[in-house]
């Protein structure tokens, strides 16, 4: 098993680029099943995920090349022969029930595995079967199977998500579009991503309204085409990568990087004491002073903070000057990494969804665990400010959501290494 060993080394000073969105791209290749025709997805992270949303989509039928080193992904599910997304791959990653809608509305019917992937909590279907349901499928739970069938088709219809949901708002979206009539989608989630993915349904022939709003209505039409479309800039990576400069000094170039993607995360920078500015390739990230004030951080559903953030942010201001609160409202769950931070020295203490974070002057190198996706990051931008060695074991999860992390850091200066033990 590998290991990702960093030492603290000071400033950082160059670029990264920053990939595709990761949960953009798995959300835009399941449009593939609603289509006889090509998709081609261009700008596509090289990820681990990846690769495991094309093996789902081969197993139930489509074709899937990786082209440009895995930068672009040519799609064709023109013969779908399967129907059942398998336990053995939907439960390595939660986004594998996003094949639901699209084989609903394409096939009238699916067997879908519940899903798996970082274990951040319950992360429940209930918001997806009742869209679905809502637009006349009938679904039903077997052996850890979601049974689905629609076998009059699917009706638009009227429904309002209990919560704005990313996975159900996308899995009703793709499926609505083949529905007959109108849907109107109430509470919906208003994530980049969203708006990626209605961007390249409406490429592909799709009647969408509404998208980065909490409505949006579909009308429904008979058939889709074939299209080709960028996938969007990763926020989260983007986020990531910007706190390395905040962590570590230095001053750090983000290349594609936009402050529209994460305008509440640059916000708490700059409370924080770092600035972040637009130049003609991306974003350009750099401490004012030496000390990092104390921010309190509350997770919410987009435009609020991201979730995914969240553990970064933490690594953060374990060395910040104060005080940070952070609560966390999307995932229970989601403060394993605290642990790991505390065993570098880090003064945090969590009761229940609420992080109190007490700066110290310096965090001290460890051996330490990833926990989840996000969480390992955030012990990598630890490594960073960290007095000695650190070493991170169980970087199989960064691989899921982070292309050439030890060639990026390294590309701006950090000592880094990824170490088979």
């Amino acid at each position: 098993m590998d290991s990702i060993v960093i030492k603290g080394n000071g400033p950082l000073k160059g670029q990264i680029p920053i990939a595709g969105a990761k949960n953009a791209c798995l959300t835009l290749m399941p449009a593939t099943l609603l289509s006889e025709e090509p998709l081609t997805l261009t700008n596509a992270p090289r990820l681990s995920d990846i690769k495991t949303m094309s093996a789902l989509l081969g197993s139930l039928g489509a074709e899937v090349s990786s082209l440009q080193d895995g930068k672009v992904l040519a799609m064709s599910s023109h013969k779908l022969d399967n129907h059942v997304a398998d336990y053995e791959i939907v439960r390595k990653m939660r986004a594998s029930n996003l094949v639901l809608g699209p084989m609903l509305a394409r096939l009238g019917r699916a067997v879908v595995s519940l899903p798996g992937g970082c274990a951040i909590g319950a992360r429940p279907m209930d918001l997806h079967i009742e869209a679905l349901e809502a637009l006349g499928a009938e679904i039903e739970l077997k052996e850890g199977y979601l049974h689905a069938k629609a076998p009059k088709g699917l009706k638009g219809a009227v429904h309002e998500l209990r919560f704005a949901s990313v996975g159900a708002t996308e899995n009703t979206v793709m499926a609505a579009t083949l529905a007959k009539g109108t849907t109107v989608l109430k509470n919906a989630a208003r994530e980049p991503e969203i708006v990626d993915l209605v961007q390249c349904l409406r490429k592909m022939g799709a009647q969408i309204e509404g998208e980065g709003t909490s409505t949006i209505t579909i009308q429904g039409v008979d058939r889709l085409s074939g299209a080709t479309h960028p996938v969007v800039t990763d926020r989260i990576e983007l986020g990531s990568y910007m706190l390395a400069p905040a962590i570590a000094g230095g001053e750090v170039e983000l290349l594609g990087g936009r402050i529209n993607l994460l305008e509440a995360f640059c916000e708490k920078l700059d409370s924080a004491g770092i600035n972040v500015s637009e130049t003609e390739n991306g974003l350009v990230v750099a401490r004012r002073a030496d000390l990092i004030h104390s921010v309190d951080v509350t997770t919410e559903v987009y435009p609020g903070f991201p979730t995914d953030l969240q553990a970064q942010m933490m690594a953060l201001m374990c060395t910040a000057d104060g005080v940070s609160v952070l609560e966390e409202k999307i995932f229970e769950n989601r403060f394993m990494h605290a642990p790991e931070l505390i065993r570098m020295g880090a003064q945090i203490d969590v009761q229940g969804g609420v992080a109190t974070v007490t700066g110290v002057k310096q965090l001290k190198g460890a051996r330490v665990m990833a926990t989840d996706l996000r969480a390992s990051v955030s012990l990598i931008l630890a490594g960073l400010a960290a007095e000695g060695e650190t070493v991170v074991s169980r970087v199989y999860h960064v691989d899921r959501g982070y292309e050439h992390v030890v060639a990026k850091f390294a590309g701006v200066g950090a000592q880094i290494e990824r170490v088979k033990e």
